[in-house]
């Protein structure tokens, strides 16, 4: 089957994430500088969660523009990915509710770390088709920088129970290294489209 279905619903699912983030968002209860200061935790778990959302829904557009076909596999492993996706406006309440308490830190890290975890069975689940995938291997190559990522959600969730503002600045360092654009999946994309352009000439 053809991923447009597949791709749409991810789309839905990631707008809903992302609006009721939004909607835990609280007003200032009063007009003073103090009252602002008073949700700006919330303020900052908002902030950096939605840069993890959009992060996501980037790399797995980009991905998607290489993907052919989807099975059964591929869609459960990307339910997966939504279902803890879909837990991040929980765990960013109660880490902006409870900033830099370690118990909520360390529970955010968990997520974020669970989120990446699915998101590479995700990635397996679709390059085990590798004849049908081998542009995507090509382009997603050793995969260092998804293994650093989940090596510094392991350190942060260590190091929260005593330094949760050193576990958030992990976390936020890592937000920081996605948001680098990767052009490895768009060259090889100009790449096959220069290929089907060359077919077509011939043809």
């Amino acid at each position: 089957m053809g991923t447009a279905r597949l791709t749409a619903f991810t789309d839905g699912v990631i707008a809903i994430v992302i609006t009721i983030m939004v909607l835990e968002l609280k007003l200032p209860a009063g007009v003073g500088l103090a009252d602002l200061g008073q949700i700006l935790p919330g303020f900052v778990a908002y902030v950096l969660s939605f840069l993890y959302v959009a992060i996501y829904w980037n790399n797995h557009h980009h991905m998607f523009q290489l993907v052919r076909r989807v099975d059964g596999l591929i869609l459960w492993a990307n339910a997966n990915l939504l279902f803890w996706l879909s837990l991040v406006p929980v765990a960013t309440a109660w880490q902006g509710r409870h900033f830099l308490a370690p118990l909520p830190t360390i529970v955010y890290g968990v997520l974020l770390f669970l989120c990446a975890v699915a998101y590479l069975l995700l990635e397996r689940a679709i390059l085990r088709r590798r004849r049908e995938h081998a542009y995507l291997a090509e382009a997603l190559g050793a995969g260092v920088k998804d293994k650093a990522s989940l090596g510094l959600y392991l350190a942060a969730i260590v190091v929260a129970p005593w330094l949760p503002l050193v576990a958030v600045g992990i976390y936020g360092l890592v937000a920081l290294v996605w948001l680098v654009p990767d052009r490895r999946i768009e060259r090889v994309m100009a790449h096959v489209d220069g290929l089907d352009r060359a077919g077509r000439a011939q043809e």
